[in-house]
């Protein structure tokens, strides 16, 4: 199997570019020009994109058996200033365009796009049970979430599968969001944020990456997928199991207007609840490895008591 991908040294990306590539399959790194002819050293091979351009090296995607789109300005980078806010919109439509317009124009066009999403489609909805069939959000996430997706729009009209994976809280100590809250957990300082009432939908980062693999092998998976695990949790409850995970109290919390103070609009995420459940995998037959908290956990925190 030929898999390109975008987005292939980030967390989710190289995690699955590994994957594909210790499985014995080929993998094309869609890379900007200034790294194309950096060597991976791992046998994949490089194609150059530019999404502010518009264009990827023509034919590069012909024969490709899959297309998994990742790239995207990170959400929680930087401070959500409005011009840091277009660059996470901008990253996003764009690049998505970009891809979905060439694999609707590849001469041998791949079975499946796998375009990255976020839960962050559905806002903040409480305690509700939000499965793929929730309505959008009405804050800037859930927009820019329905932007991204329809962006694909093209690959979908060439009659392409088309599979958004809304992910969660990608549970890895290796990086990502869930990443930053280990170091200060570590040394007896984590704690919950705001009320921690708010459930985080997360996913192991091994889980995410079967998903990924299950979505593009699986013709019957298409449209939003929420990439979550079965049993969601509070933030209250993520934290008292870091805590647990590592052997460390966790007596601290971070209220809201602190959050704010620091974060500014992006604490409106940090603080907001979205109780997330795979329906579409799990009606598909996907089984998770790591279905309760704990149980990802200890796939990325072995720590010794």
């Amino acid at each position: 199997m030929r898999v390109a991908i975008t987005g292939s040294t980030g967390l989710i990306g190289s995690a699955l570019t590994r994957s594909l590539l210790d499985d014995g399959h080929q993998v094309l790194r869609l890379v900007r020009e200034r790294s194309a002819s950096a060597p991976h050293g791992d046998g994949s091979e490089s194609a150059v994109w530019d999404p502010d351009a518009g264009r990827i090296t023509p034919g590069a995607l012909d024969g490709a058996d899959a297309v998994v789109h990742l790239a995207g300005a990170g959400i929680g980078d930087k401070r959500w200033t409005e011009a840091y806010k277009r660059l996470v919109r901008d990253s996003r439509v764009k690049g998505t365009t970009t891809v979905a317009r060439a694999v609707a124009e590849s001469a041998a066009p791949p079975r499946v796009l796998v375009s990255a999403s976020a839960t962050g489609y559905y806002g903040d909805t409480g305690d509700r049970v939000i499965g793929e069939d929730a309505p959008v959000g009405d804050d800037f996430l859930a927009g820019v979430c329905a932007d991204w997706e329809a962006s694909a729009d093209p690959a979908r009209e060439a009659g392409v599968r088309v599979v958004h994976p809304r992910t969660g809280l990608v549970v890895s100590a290796k990086g990502g969001a869930f990443g930053k809250l280990l170091p200060p957990a570590r040394f007896g300082l984590g704690g919950r944020l705001g009320s921690g009432e708010q459930y985080w939908p997360f996913i192991s980062l091994t889980d995410h990456i079967a998903a990924l693999r299950f979505a593009i092998e699986h013709e019957g998976l298409s449209g939003p997928a929420n990439f979550t695990a079965p049993e969601p949790v509070t933030n209250a409850a993520v934290t008292r199991a870091v805590g647990r995970a590592l052997h460390r109290p966790t007596p601290a919390a971070v209220p809201a207007f602190a959050l704010r103070a620091a974060l500014g609009e992006f604490a409106e995420t940090v603080t907001c609840s979205c109780r997330a459940v795979p329906n579409a995998l799990l009606a598909a037959g996907f089984e998770f490895a790591h279905p309760t908290i704990d149980a990802a956990l200890d796939s990325v925190l072995k720590t010794p008591a």
